[in-house]
């Protein structure tokens, strides 16, 4: 993809259940985010029922470069899935990190981190199938506590002709826990595609502390983008103006006013206490407040 062609730090919107939805990544395009993920979709029920595609994925031509991420254990699901979506996006992703228990249950996320040539064959058949020029095919990985493991994967993964890996820099078992950045340093230093480093990106310094440690071609924020989508555009806390475009763009796209709201609170952790950020959540109401000092 063009993007990693300029050799600047690509900033990316990470996948996130319920939260990455178009009108979010609508909002934070407009704040320096070069590409955006769509929410983690289970491709076997994608390819199965077309009221799930309706729900699952909704987009706009000013919606890109837009990766579809995909969970699936299977290397034609993968890329059926892929071809429905193609036209409409920039690249798919394949989710080889979700730690959650139900993902593991189905054999989807960082089930996929031990099964390095399940993962090869998915990429290869993608590239294999998917007819459409500098469509990208990627991965999103956490680490094993071997990292010669990881390394193995990702090499593994590459040699099938996928486009970038993002890394995030923690096992499945871990949370909290500090983000190992010398791990996804020695993947970036053990492959010839791009890596975009994930976990713990919260902040414009982080961003370029980050890219100090690893090396890495972008940098992925999840959490951070939530609390400020203004990031990537160097705020340390979400502007005034921010917090009106998510008005704007929410009124204008329809967006759920459950989506709106949860949005907001986020948007507005750093002045609320946590009494106040718990009862907004459980009785949602709309506030703004005219301070300039957010």
């Amino acid at each position: 993809m063009e993007l990693f062609e300029n050799g600047r730090v690509v900033k990316v919107c990470a996948p996130m259940v319920r939260y990455s939805k178009l009108a979010f990544r609508s909002l934070v395009r407009k704040y320096d985010c070069d590409l955006c993920f769509s929410p983690m979709i289970v491709a076997a029920d994608f390819i199965r029922s077309a009221k799930a595609r309706d729900s699952e994925l909704t987009t706009n031509s000013s919606d890109r470069p837009l990766i579809i991420q995909f969970a699936a254990t299977e290397a034609q699901t993968l890329a059926t899935a892929a071809g429905l979506v193609a036209p409409f996006s920039d690249g798919v992703d394949l989710n080889c990190g979700c730690p959650q228990r139900w993902a593991m249950a189905e054999g989807y996320g960082a089930c996929l981190m031990n099964k390095p040539q399940v993962v090869k064959d998915m990429v290869r058949h993608v590239r294999n199938q998917v007819d459409k020029p500098n469509y990208a095919v990627s991965v999103k990985i956490r680490i094993h506590k071997d990292v010669r493991k990881t390394v193995d994967l990702c090499q593994k993964a590459e040699a099938a002709g996928v486009s970038w890996i993002t890394v995030h820099g923690r096992t499945s078992d871990e949370r909290h826990q500090p983000v190992h950045y010398d791990v996804i340093r020695v993947i970036k230093e053990s492959l010839r595609v791009p890596v975009i480093a994930n976990g713990d990106i919260k902040t414009p310094g982080d961003v370029e502390a980050v890219c100090e440690l690893t090396g890495v071609d972008g940098v992925m924020s999840a959490r951070g983008l939530l609390a400020n989508p203004a990031l990537f555009s160097g705020y340390h806390h979400t502007p005034l103006e921010c917090l009106w475009d998510w008005v704007n763009i929410a009124l204008d796209q329809g967006t759920p006013f459950t989506c709106f709201h949860h949005h907001l609170i986020y948007m507005l952790e750093h002045i609320t206490s946590q009494p106040e950020r718990k009862l907004n959540y459980a009785e949602p109401v709309v506030f703004l407040t005219g301070s300039t000092d957010l």
